[in-house]
């Protein structure tokens, strides 16, 4: 799906919201380690229930793929098994992949992740070797009507040993961006940019005009609703905020009964919904 049916499932649900899914054990209630210890069949049992809570209140789910990888392949099919399963669900998917190479390789990783048989709708791809490993990409997620979210501006604390560069004039991170304006990806293409840099964010919506933002920062990270909001347009649309931690782990906040995670889940998305809401005047 590309970034426009992404935007209307925001629109109709007033929710910019993408749940990452990063299972991690120390977010797993321990029931459910009881029953299966940490494993690909725990992941994929966590992650479906947290998709059912929030199914009906948020447009998108972003799995990072490290989290399914490191368990082999049963957790690379656990990886698949909750993407069709989000789909199901009608929900639009992310991969946090963060894959970049040039040639061959780059195109070998765009058939892989953004062509007829990937059940995503959307990857995170690293632009910093230039448009050589942006552009078989973009054209690959064009063919297919998919998305590419490229990163521009980190959230992590040492994004600025590099990115933050003076490279004639502009960053390093505004140069990315530049490629990306200059791909004019459109409905294909938009960018990673962190909320935790809210005047970065905010400077970067203005060189990059309409382009769809993926905001990773929110919550647990630091950055709060009106951080993320500087990275809207003008409409209060062409972007969706990323929360992982903060929700998969709200039965831990909450000291709620941990059988209740997915309940819990669903009460802090409700609540970054209304604070999202609150911070665009919508």
């Amino acid at each position: 799906m590309s970034f426009s049916q992404l935007q209307s499932r925001i629109d109709a649900l007033g929710s910019p919201i993408v749940v990452g899914l990063d299972p991690t054990e120390a977010l797993i209630p321990p029931h459910l380690l009881l029953s299966h210890s940490f494993n690909a069949d725990t992941v994929a049992q966590f992650c479906c229930e947290i998709i059912d809570a929030v199914s009906d209140i948020v447009p998108a789910v972003k799995p990072q793929s490290a989290f399914f990888e490191r368990l082999g392949i049963d957790g690379v099919r656990a990886l698949y098994y909750i993407s069709e399963y989000a789909h199901s669900r009608g929900l639009y998917v992310i991969l946090d992949a963060k894959r970049g190479d040039i040639g061959s390789t780059a195109q070998a990783y765009a058939d892989a992740y953004l062509g007829a048989y990937a059940p995503f709708d959307a990857l995170t791809v690293n632009g910093y070797l230039g448009s050589d490993g942006i552009l078989p990409f973009f054209t690959t997620a064009r063919t297919y009507g998919k998305g590419v979210f490229v990163l521009v501006k980190t959230s992590n604390p040492s994004s600025g040993e590099l990115q933050d560069l003076d490279v004639g004039g502009r960053t390093v991170y505004e140069a990315v961006a530049d490629i990306i304006s200059d791909i004019s990806g459109g409905d294909t293409l938009g960018a990673v940019v962190g909320a935790t840099y809210p005047e970065t964010l905010e400077s970067l919506r203005r060189r990059l005009g309409d382009a769809m933002f993926l905001i990773p920062g929110y919550g647990a990270q630091g950055g709060g609703a009106g951080d993320v909001a500087r990275g809207f347009d003008t409409s209060g649309r062409s972007a969706i905020v990323n929360s992982s931690r903060a929700i998969l782990g709200a039965w831990q906040s909450s000291n709620a009964d941990s059988r209740d995670f997915a309940a819990t889940a669903r009460l802090e998305t409700l609540r970054m919904r209304d604070e999202l809401r609150n911070a665009l005047g919508l």
